[in-house]
């Protein structure tokens, strides 16, 4: 079976296994293929920028299981009672305040005192989040630059630098991402990047 397995939940307690050991797995979400790892371990951090060629500027996203998680993460307490709920699970990134209470590796995205935030509507890589009692770092499967990833297939030349590879089928966003909405200030919002 190698590097790639089928990305249900039989296969979840290796994958939060390798993510607690500060490995990079590769999984599905509702977008796109995407890298992950514990967003709290510096040296796995350093390793997706290393596998993606990205450069150490480029801000990377977190993924939670729940919603009611990202408050570990950032700062929510300014936003409308329901708005996360309304926007998640989905293909959004919400970009919020980081917070000084954040548990976030503070390496993680340095000099900026925000943080995008994803809860996908995957249940794998939500039941993967939620074991690995952290936050997943998670960035697009591919090479900095390159097309998106909707299929396992798009990114096998970098299939070896990750503990698993698990497959979702193909994915249906069209190479879209997820939509990227700054909340992090009262009372305003800016879409940063349409998405799927």
């Amino acid at each position: 079976m190698g590097l790639l397995r089928p990305a249900t939940e039989d296969y979840a307690a290796e994958a939060i296994e390798a993510v607690r050991s500060g490995k990079v797995i590769a999984v599905p979400t509702d977008t796109l293929y995407g890298f992950a790892c514990d967003a709290c371990s510096v040296e796995a951090v350093h390793r997706i920028y290393e596998i993606k060629g990205r450069k150490y500027t480029s801000p990377l996203a977190i993924c939670v299981g729940d919603v009611s998680d990202i408050k570990r993460f950032a700062v929510t307490d300014h936003l409308p009672h329901g708005l996360l709920n309304a926007l998640l699970p989905g293909p959004v990134t919400v970009v919020l305040r980081r917070g000084e209470l954040s548990i976030l590796e503070k390496s993680l995205n340095p000099g900026l005192d925000s943080i995008g935030v994803r809860v996908p509507d995957c249940n794998f890589i939500r039941v993967i989040a939620r074991g690995s009692g952290s936050a997943l770092a998670l960035t697009s499967a591919n090479l900095s630059g390159q097309p998106s990833s909707v299929d396992v297939r798009d990114f096998e030349n970098l299939w070896h630098h990750c503990a698993y590879v698990y497959d979702g089928g193909a994915l249906p966003s069209g190479r879209a991402g997820s939509t990227v909405v700054d909340l992090s200030m009262l009372g305003k919002y800016k879409i940063l990047r349409p998405g799927r």
